[in-house]
């Protein structure tokens, strides 16, 4: 007899669904995770509002993507995991009570980190941190302060930089001291957030400059605050449509433009292992930034959360009764 699972499908803008689907079976060189949770990431929120280009329904279990959990079976030709390792892993199907991931696509998480643990962002934050080359002493704005933008502050923050925080909400810049930030700036009035910048620096703008956000105005701001022959990193995930830029002014100043969303799967593993080997060593704590806890079958209320950031709101996860 066939064992079913719950998935939740995508069927509509806006709409979630669950459906009960056959428990895969993992191939050679997999292994099936029997997941107890995934994150819900910002870049989620437009493919469930509908996009010009979206069909339905989607594939079950579809856009997550930050799971963790048990492996409870292995394919053939499996080495390096065993059965009833805990592991965090890059798979894109984790919407549901299990998914099947490739060896080479999950970490194995130490006994000492018994928590919820979705790696995926965590290490796209350790792979943007290393693609922005912070150096001591550098002046580093950070243009948004969720779940990425405080990890990056404090992966800055212990660099050695002086670190400015820039976020709309009191909450977050609390959050960005919390994890480093010398400076904090409500993200309010374009012109005085400049202001406050340049009066800080010196007049010069910042050497680095991190975008975390996704937005057309942030992007703005963030080029604005680059100082000459410093590097804009953008690390928000622009999915909602064309970006204008102000080319004369990036030429002018002969700024670097990082984008720095891996797609290179060696370098998106690497980022997960070193973003697990952080939080091992006690370098970034999680517990501060998973805020929102929810089962599956109240995935679209995360989603609409993490869209509309509640109060205390920094990322939210869904959890898998056991």
């Amino acid at each position: 007899m066939t064992q079913m699972m719950q998935a939740a499908v995508l069927t509509g803008p806006g709409r979630m669904e669950l459906a009960h689907v056959p428990v895969p079976e993992p191939g050679p060189g997999e292994v099936r995770v029997r997941l107890e949770g995934c994150g819900v990431c910002a870049s989620n929120v437009e493919p469930w509002e509908g996009q010009p280009w979206s069909t339905f329904p989607g594939e079950p279990g579809g856009m997550g993507h930050e799971g963790w959990g048990v492996v409870d079976a292995l394919g053939q030709d499996v080495t390096g995991v065993a059965q009833g390792d805990r592991v965090t892993t890059l798979a894109g199907r984790s919407f549901a009570l299990y998914d099947i991931v490739a060896t080479d696509r999950l970490v194995v998480l130490p006994p000492a980190l018994p928590g919820p643990f979705p790696g995926e962002p965590l290490g796209c934050a350790m792979n943007i941190f290393r693609r922005s080359d912070v150096q001591p002493g550098q002046w580093v704005a950070i243009v948004g302060i969720g779940f990425l933008g405080a990890v990056l502050t404090r992966l800055a923050s212990d660099a050695g930089a002086r670190v400015i925080a820039i976020s709309r909400r009191e909450e977050s810049l609390a959050l960005a001291r919390r994890y480093g930030a010398r400076q904090t700036i409500a993200m309010h009035d374009h012109q005085a957030i400049i202001d406050q910048v340049l009066a800080l620096t010196g007049g010069t703008g910042c050497e680095r400059v991190i975008e975390a956000v996704g937005k057309q105005w942030p992007l703005d701001l963030a080029g604005e605050l680059v100082a000459e022959g410093g590097r804009l990193v953008i690390a928000g995930y622009h999915q909602d449509g064309p970006r204008q830029v102000s080319m004369q002014m990036w030429n002018w100043k002969g700024i670097d433009v990082v984008n720095a969303h891996e797609r290179d799967p060696a370098v998106q593993m690497r980022g997960l292992r070193e973003g697990v080997a952080a939080v091992a060593a006690g370098r970034i704590d999680l517990a501060p930034l998973l805020t929102h806890r929810y089962p599956l079958e109240r995935l679209g209320e995360a989603l609409a959360a993490t869209r509309d950031k509640p109060e205390g709101f920094v990322k939210a996860i869904i959890e898998y009764a056991a």
